[in-house]
């Protein structure tokens, strides 16, 4: 099997009076705190998460 695309993304905004699950779907991509960076796989459910809190993180790099 090739490798699987991955996505790294980083936290730029605070959750600090955002909806409850606003904070839920940061945890869920491995962040919770700003400036932290994660690589995780490119898959619809990580783009729509992704995609929910688009205005708290930052697309770093694609692989």
């Amino acid at each position: 099997m090739a490798s699987a695309k991955t996505i790294k993304i980083e936290q730029i905004g605070s959750p600090i009076r955002r909806h409850h699950s606003q904070r839920e779907t940061l945890i869920g991509l491995k962040l919770n705190k700003i400036g932290r960076v994660t690589e995780l796989p490119d898959t619809p459910s990580v783009r729509g998460m992704i995609t929910k809190v688009h205005h708290l993180v930052r697309i770093v790099d694609e692989k």
